[in-house]
């Protein structure tokens, strides 16, 4: 399936939303799902909302100051798939690397350890010596404006459905 899903957009709030939209009734819901989208566009648009989603906390990020992320370190399963990794690059703009484990957060839950162990000076140090770079994915420049496209209208989707959301909860 090419980028964008033909059109179909996908909101992943299965459980609610946390950021950026602090809402509990916040729901998942397909958007312009026609009669041409197949099992294979609905599968791409969930991974490609999953990214929206990200993309939003990362937008976040850049606008309370830290600027242009310019490298994304990803770890854990979903990570072997070449599908999502060119995904995420490419919505998020960014070099996407893998790391030597798959367990990021107890990794680094692991050496935030040794550092208050004083296996190492400081945090810089050790991810220096315990981390290696294992792959790297670069946004593909062909999907960016389909990305961007459909990131637009992914935005102007939560506030237009939040009122439906709400009577949707008072059920």
């Amino acid at each position: 399936m090419p980028a964008g899903s033909d059109g179909l957009l996908f909101l992943p709030y299965l459980t609610g939303e946390r950021t950026p939209h602090p809402d509990p009734l916040a729901r998942g819901a397909f958007i312009g799902l026609t009669l041409r989208h197949g099992c294979g566009h609905m599968t791409r648009a969930v991974l490609e909302g999953v990214a929206f989603g990200l993309k939003d906390s990362f937008t976040l990020i850049q606008n309370a100051g830290l600027g242009a992320i310019t490298q994304v370190r990803a770890s854990g399963g979903g990570t072997k798939g070449a599908l999502w990794r060119q995904i995420l690059a490419s919505v998020l703009e960014a070099e996407l690397v893998t790391v030597n484990t798959s367990e990021g957060a107890g990794y680094g839950a692991a050496l935030l350890a040794g550092v208050g162990a004083g296996a190492w000076t400081d945090v810089p140090s050790a991810c220096k010596a315990a981390i290696t770079i294992t792959g790297s994915t670069q946004p593909d420049a062909a999907q960016l404006e389909a990305y961007r496209k459909s990131y637009k209208i992914y935005r102007e989707l939560y506030p237009a459905l939040k009122p439906i959301f709400e009577k949707m909860s008072a059920s």
